[in-house]
Order: C-alpha cells, then sequence, then structure tokens
C-alpha cells in the first residue's frame, strides 16, 4: 500500500509554523462544531430530515473526528477530504437550497463560513499538515 498521500510536502519553517496555527484552530472549530452532531451522529438534523442518516453521520465524523485530526496533525489530508466534502454540501445548502447569501451583514444565515472552511480545507489537502504534525513524524515529507 503507498501511504505517499499522507507526506507532507516541504515547505519552509514559515509556512509551516502558519499551517499550525491554522490547523490547531480551525480544527478546534471543529471539534466544537462537531460535538453536537457526533452526540446523536445519524440524527443530529432532526426526525424531519430529508437526509439520510449515512450522510449525516459522515458530517459528524468529518467535522468532530476531522478536527481532532488537524489540532494532532494525524491522516490530515483525509480529514481534509471529509471536511472539503461535508463543507461542498453546507455551501450548497445554504445557497441553493434556502437562498442564502454568501454574507449576512445582519447577522443572520449565510454560506460564507463553509467557504472559508472549504478553503482551509483545500489547503491542508493539498500540502499536508506540515512539519509540525504526527503525519511528518510517521510519513515524512514528499522529496522535492
Amino acid at each position: 500500500m503507498n501511504l505517499d498521500i499522507f507526506k507532507n510536502e516541504t515547505l519552509n519553517i514559515k509556512a509551516d509554523l502558519a499551517i499550525l496555527v491554522a490547523r490547531v484552530v480551525c480544527g478546534y472549530a471543529f471539534i466544537l462544531h462537531g460535538w453536537g452532531k457526533i452526540q446523536d451522529p445519524f440524527h443530529w438534523m432532526g426526525p424531519d430530515s430529508s437526509v439520510p442518516a449515512i450522510f449525516q453521520f459522515l458530517a459528524a465524523l468529518s467535522e468532530f473526528g476531522g478536527g481532532i485530526a488537524w489540532v494532532i496533525g494525524l491522516l490530515t489530508r483525509l480529514a481534509s477530504f471529509g471536511i472539503v466534502c461535508t463543507m461542498i454540501v453546507a455551501a450548497y445548502f445554504h445557497s441553493v437550497i434556502l437562498g442564502d447569501s454568501f454574507i449576512n451583514l445582519t447577522g443572520g444565515r449565510s454560506y460564507e463560513l463553509a467557504g472559508v472552511f472549504f478553503t482551509i480545507s483545500l489547503v491542508f489537502l493539498t500540502v499536508g499538515a506540515g512539519r509540525f504534525s504526527l503525519d511528518q513524524k510517521i510519513f515524512g515529507s514528499k522529496s522535492k
């Protein structure tokens, strides 16, 4: 089995420090976002939801488990893939189904947060967790 997908891109130390800070802050945010969902992972959207239970579970796992993975930097690309998928669905749901705007200046619903988290997870999916991670200890970096 080829585990190169879990190797980090080789970056300079400043970029790795920035990725570490982003991973910890955004990972913590996802732990908090996913905490309520993981309490009832197959039914967190309520009994009247048309979203199948398996997709509710995958979203709860992606947010809560993905947040933990980001904080510790373990299987970061896999976690990021789950979060990318979850944020695409969240943005679609808010923009197309609910008709929310990208930013709601009055504090109401929007898909801004899903768009920001999608972008951040795309970065982690692309470059990995950086040198300050368990991914680095276990899998190493890609050669230039």
